[in-house]
């Protein structure tokens, strides 16, 4: 048995998270529930002008995410990103410490830590802006090959394919890792703008992806159809296994030969942040624990399900709990 399970590989973001009524967010001018990146004078003066409320923070990042969700669930994590020696990143280093995951030496003397904004709607909609800052330099010489080759799975995050001076070299260079140690590789779409702005160098890590998690509208823009399920067939000839996730109508899964469709578990969402990152960390889990991959998934949409009931992409207590309940029943 390998040291890790899984190793994940992307940006390494504090999130910040403040609730805003409708009328303070329409005050911003911001397009509800999107995404966007600034940089690091815009992020101080929107965190300035909420300085006075109970800001919370998170480490995050997507794959992040998921690398947290796998950990909790028991499961042996590492992870490879870049923090700058700021309050930030020695929050993110000191966080990732505590919840077992080996991240190494990720901080970068006199650099600043990136951070990800993101107001909270009553609709339970998020809108994200986002300052990548020393996240965006992580690139081919911070992979680390001991971290890849010690583990079963590298999960690759496709926000890095944004960047392509340093994140797309780093993909690169840890699919070349993995391949050289037979370390399995799962990918994640992130956003369809990644595929439409960035498809020649995704599609060139996805020839050699082993698992793609997506969304619908990720899973459309790879494969030029425009419904998840034909989607889902689709991804047959490009990726051995793949998850879909389609909101309130459950996910496809194809894996370890089995394909199926779950339901997902209806639910009054709070904050959307992180169903997709608890899915595919949870069902990652599963996989590399003998669950079948069905019971995986299933699995996975009720995390995802306790995520968006709750303020933040993490669970902060019980996931392991959840996980064993939902397995009982299934």
């Amino acid at each position: 048995m390998k040291e890790f399970q899984l190793c994940g590989v992307g940006n390494a973001l504090v999130d910040i998270f403040i609730d805003l009524s409708d009328q303070e967010f329409n005050a911003l001018d911001f397009e509800r529930g999107t995404m966007r990146l600034v940089e690091a004078a815009e992020q101080q003066v929107l965190l300035d002008r909420f300085k006075d409320r109970d800001l919370r923070l998170v480490s995050g990042g997507s794959v992040a995410n998921s690398t947290i969700a796998f950990s909790q669930l028991g499961g042996s994590a590492a992870f490879i990103g870049c923090v700058g020696d700021d309050r930030y990143g020695l929050f993110y280093k000191t966080e990732f410490d505590e919840l077992d995951i080996d991240i190494g030496n990720p901080i970068i003397v006199n650099q600043t830590t990136g951070t990800c904004t993101c107001l909270i709607t009553p609709d339970a909609e998020r809108t994200m802006r986002v300052c990548l800052a020393v996240a965006s330099h992580l690139a081919a010489r911070h992979v680390d090959e001991e971290r890849i080759k010690k583990s079963e799975w590298l999960f690759a995050e496709g926000y890095l394919f944004a960047n392509p001076k340093t994140g797309q070299g780093a993909v690169r260079e840890a699919l070349r890792l993995a391949k050289k140690h037979g370390v399995l590789v799962a990918l994640t779409c992130s956003e369809a703008f990644i595929v439409n702005v960035f498809g020649d160098a995704f599609r060139e890590a996805l020839q050699q992806a082993d698992l793609l998690f997506c969304n619908a509208a990720e899973a459309c823009a790879v494969t030029g159809v425009t419904t998840a399920a034909a989607a889902f067939t689709k991804l047959k000839d490009v990726v051995p296994s793949a998850v879909v996730t389609d909101g309130p109508n459950g996910a496809y899964v194809r894996h370890g030969g089995v394909e199926a469709h779950v339901a997902a578990f209806p639910c009054v969402p709070v904050d959307l942040t992180g169903a997709g990152d608890m899915m595919a960390g949870a069902f990652l889990y599963g996989v590399t624990h003998g669950v079948d991959p069905r019971k995986a998934a299933r699995a996975a949409c009720f995390l995802a399900m306790k995520v968006i009931m709750q303020v933040g992409a993490r669970l902060q207590h019980g996931t392991r709990h959840l996980w064993d309940e939902c397995l009982r029943s299934v």
